[in-house]
Parts: C-alpha cells; sequence; structure tokens
C-alpha cells in the first residue's frame, strides 16, 4: 500500500513537470518578462502591461508536431496563435489579433518583402470605408503610432502582393481579437522577435 506522503510527494512532482512545461505538447520557456520597454532604431518602444494580456498569448517556447520545414510560419486565426516552426518538433509560439467578420482570409504565401519601421498606406476601399484616412493617401509616416508598428513582412503569392502582412501593432489590448481588417497583428516585441527570425521567401500558411 502506498503512504499517504509518497502519493503527495509523486502528485506534487507530476504537477511540477506540467506547469513547467516538462511535458509533450507542454511549454518549455514562456517569454513573459521580454515585454519592457526598448530603444530601436531611434524609437523608444513602451512597455507592455503584459499582465493584462492572457497567458496564452505571451510568446513562448512549445513543443509542435508538424510536417512543415522548421522556418515555415503557421497561423491559426482560429486559436489566435501564429508558430513560427523550429527544429526538433519546437516552435516559437505568439498572441495574434485578426481579421474582424468579413476580412477574415487563409491560403499559403510567401514573406517577399521585410520593413523595420515602416510606412503605412490605407487601400482605397479602406479609405472609402473611413475617409478620414484620407490624408494618409500618399503613405503616413513610421512612428509609434502607425498601425504596422515596428516590423513588417509582407506576403505574396503567384498572384503578387496579398495585400495582407504580419506586423506590429500599438494596440497590444487587440491582441486575441479578431479587429483588424485581415491583417495579422502581432505585439511590437514579439514582432521584433518573429523579423529576426524569419527569412525572406519564408513559407507562410494562414488557415
Amino acid at each position: 500500500m502506498i503512504h499517504k506522503k509518497t502519493l503527495f510527494a509523486a502528485l506534487g512532482l507530476v504537477c511540477a513537470l506540467v506547469l513547467s512545461g516538462c511535458v509533450s505538447g507542454g511549454t518549455y520557456t514562456m517569454f513573459s518578462s521580454s515585454y519592457g520597454s526598448k530603444r530601436d532604431a531611434g524609437y523608444r518602444l513602451p512597455s507592455i502591461p503584459i499582465y493584462k494580456v492572457d497567458k496564452k498569448y505571451h510568446r513562448q517556447l512549445i513543443r509542435y508536431d508538424t510536417d512543415e520545414k522548421p522556418g515555415t510560419i503557421i497561423v491559426d486565426t482560429g486559436t489566435k496563435f501564429l508558430y513560427f516552426v523550429m527544429p526538433d518538433k519546437k516552435a516559437m509560439r505568439y498572441g495574434i489579433g485578426v481579421g474582424r467578420e468579413g476580412f477574415e482570409w487563409s491560403g499559403t504565401a510567401r514573406v517577399a518583402m521585410k520593413r523595420e519601421w515602416p510606412s503605412w498606406t490605407p487601400p482605397s476601399a479602406m479609405i472609402k470605408r473611413e475617409p478620414k484616412l484620407a490624408k494618409y493617401r500618399s503613405g503616413m509616416e513610421p512612428g509609434l503610432t502607425n498601425p504596422l508598428g515596428a516590423r513588417a513582412l509582407y506576403l505574396f503569392n503567384r498572384g503578387g502582393d496579398t495585400g495582407y502582412r504580419l506586423h506590429g501593432t500599438p494596440e497590444w489590448n487587440s491582441i486575441g481579437q479578431a479587429m483588424s481588417s485581415g491583417c495579422i497583428r502581432l505585439i511590437n516585441q514579439d514582432i521584433i522577435d518573429l523579423y529576426n527570425r524569419a527569412e525572406m521567401g519564408a513559407k507562410v500558411i494562414v488557415k
């Protein structure tokens, strides 16, 4: 018969392993402390109150089984996660904001351009819906309030520019929500991390 103290100790060990991510499908490392203020290309990125963001959307290294090659980017719009596939059945997972109803999209593309602190030009259809954006018809200067944030990855397919981007956002509270005009947004600190990992030509799967 197993002694109660032994049983409780075993259960405690199991719980500790689960919490530390040392189980199949778990988290190896969580980067909740990586959202502080930082200087970047002449800009001072503000600190993110990450404690206000659901922990599942914090950047984390996880176990991830896929047949896709390392370097592939997989966007799961249903769960609001973006995965950067890594070797040894691992992936870096980021929380994202996705397109609101009527602006969803899916498919396969590639990263054709990468830009640091990009300018933003609203498409004609957006200006028609929101005439106040007409002043940015020739482009909005880069900066802390620019909708594309600190970085942007431009997605192209066989037909050329899809018009969709993986980009940063100053609206950190939109992560985990469906409220964009179709593009995939990440916290600025996360898009910088993804930008540094993703290579030109990387395959992007949006589902």
